[in-house]
């Protein structure tokens, strides 16, 4: 009853303030002066140079200059008319992040789509691929503000979970999904609503051909999560010559990489329903695929590669399964979680995600050999011409949204990206992986006014990208906050990043002061 009151007095409470004073645009003309540009391609930065953009395309990106000259104003793009300058000297720009997987908060966390949104687009993120969520409706009615520039919104993909059903979307009148025939039925109808995509979770292995299959036919794109119910017979392997575009997190991949089992091995009292059990024997998993570099293990790698798969690995989402105190502390947790997406991160054997039963050194240990290994096999695909995309799958195990994006990319790093590999997975891959790279994804002529702008250098130190900065101290000895995004340009709109981050701010201290809620330590209190 406790949380049922919480919820509702949550939504009672609204989705935020007023949107005054958080954005301004678009403009028949946007010039981004003096900028240091980071193109999203592989290249090195490039500065300055001034990006001209016109009704949400861009036109112009003119070097006016070298590092320490002045820079000559005549040889500079002239300002039109009703145009607006923005003087980014000194500052980086980036194209706008894409989130390959971003769900839309949840009713379970009490999180609302203003207050997920907000958070993602002050981390810079313009572009969201939802894995399921709501109902197709839901998120397509949002999809269609958001294109209007109706909300403070990232652009949204929708990708419908395989077999969901909405209000108005029931092709088989809510008959379960239990022959192929069945299952190119509902993926017809999905592409018909509108939907971008499908999320698959698994399925006996003729449902699954055959609706991969028909999803390719209409030329659609399409996730997996390989879940443990059905990956015994249907692994990453099979997904991807089937038509499968991507796969996330990790699941499916080591039982592809088995060579002296087809099923994980599972202690015998093992009960799925039981996270503590699935998320402890997973941090097993790894170590029971093939070795790195051996025969069978770039023999599956070289396979997805030709088929040109994607991986999404959502590195983040799993971190406090190797340091449960790290991701439980986390600076920002204070200031930005919800206190029901706190209550919602506890242990708890109903909610999703919150398995900490009884969780400890040895389970942390597993999880981190588990991270060796897979970071392996995440780096060795980049380095082999393989897409690895970033995705964050925020609204679990104590990762917020916008910040664990962020996190995600520090974690690219330790498995062997550089940081300029790093911002391509989170710009130009997405962008190909969603067919958008005509549109998104590099700062090229041509393609939309997308952009993240920060005041410090990301590739030195990616903890300047956070909404809560890097901590540095000064030459007078003197501990200071830098970074942050400054703006965050979709459609060429500009955002203050801060401005929406005080906003998100302002909402869960109201919550918290109508609640009376105080963050709490299980067991401290």
């Amino acid at each position: 009853m406790k949380k049922l009151f919480l919820l509702v007095a949550l939504f009672q409470l609204g989705s935020g303030l007023a949107q005054e004073n958080l954005s301004e645009g678009p403009f028949s003309q946007l010039i981004i002066r003096g900028v240091t540009l980071i193109n999203g391609n592989g290249a090195p930065p490039r500065g300055p140079v001034d990006i001209v953009v016109e009704d949400n395309k861009i036109t112009k990106i003119q070097v006016v200059g070298y590092p320490g000259v002045k820079i000559d104003e005549s040889k500079r793009p002239q300002l039109k008319p009703g145009g607006k300058e923005l003087n980014c000297e000194g500052m980086y720009l980036l194209p706008g992040f894409v989130d390959m997987h971003g769900h839309i908060g949840g009713i379970a966390q009490g999180a609302d789509y203003d207050y997920v949104f907000k958070l993602w687009m002050a981390h810079g993120i313009t572009t969201v691929r939802e894995p399921a969520g709501r109902g197709v409706d839901w998120t397509l009615d949002l999809k269609q503000k958001s294109s209007k520039n109706e909300i403070v919104a990232p652009r949204i993909l929708a990708y419908t979970a395989f077999g969901q059903k909405s209000s108005g979307f029931n092709p088989l009148n809510d008959a379960p999904i239990s022959t192929p025939e069945q299952a190119r039925k509902w993926v017809r109808a999905n592409a018909e609503r509108g939907a971008d995509g499908i999320k698959f979770f698994g399925a006996a292995p003729e449902i699954m051909a055959a609706a991969l299959e028909e999803n390719k036919k209409l030329g659609l794109r399409s996730a997996c999560h390989h879940a443990q119910l059905d990956v015994a017979r249907w692994n990453v392997l099979h997904s991807a010559r089937a038509g499968l575009t991507s796969m996330e997190h990790w699941y499916g991949l080591p039982e592809a990489l088995f060579e002296d089992k087809t099923v994980q091995d599972y202690p015998l009292d093992y009960n799925y329903q039981n996270e503590q059990h699935r998320f402890e024997e997973a941090g097993k998993l790894w170590k029971q695929a093939a070795k790195p570099y051996s025969e069978h293990w770039n023999k599956v790698m070289d396979e997805l590669i030709s088929l040109d798969f994607t991986l999404d690995p959502t590195l983040n989402i799993y971190e406090a399964s190797r340091d449960l105190h790290r991701a439980r502390r986390a600076e920002w947790h204070e200031d930005y979680t919800l206190p029901s997406l706190w209550d919602f991160y506890q242990p708890s054997k109903i909610s999703h995600g919150s398995y900490w039963h009884d969780w400890g050194t040895e389970q942390e240990v597993a999880w981190r050999e588990n991270y060796k290994l897979w970071m392996t096999f995440v780096n060795e695909y980049k380095n082999r011409g393989g897409r690895v995309t970033t995705g964050s799958d925020s609204g679990f195990i104590f990762q917020l949204y916008g910040f664990a994006y962020i996190r995600e990319m520090e974690l690219l790093r330790e498995a062997g990206f550089h940081p300029l590999e790093i911002i391509r997975s989170a710009t130009l891959n997405g962008a190909e992986a969603l067919g958008m790279d005509d549109k998104i994804g590099t700062v090229a002529v041509g393609k939309l006014a997308d952009f993240v702008v920060v005041s410090e250098n990301p590739l030195k130190n990616l903890k300047v990208l956070y909404g809560t900065g890097a901590i540095k101290l000064t030459e007078d000895n003197e501990v200071v906050r830098v970074g942050g995004v400054t703006y965050t340009i979709k459609d060429g709109i500009i955002y203050d990043a801060k401005a929406l981050l005080q906003d998100v701010k302002k909402t869960v201290q109201q919550q918290k002061q109508k609640l009376n809620y105080k963050i709490k330590q299980p067991g401290l209190e």
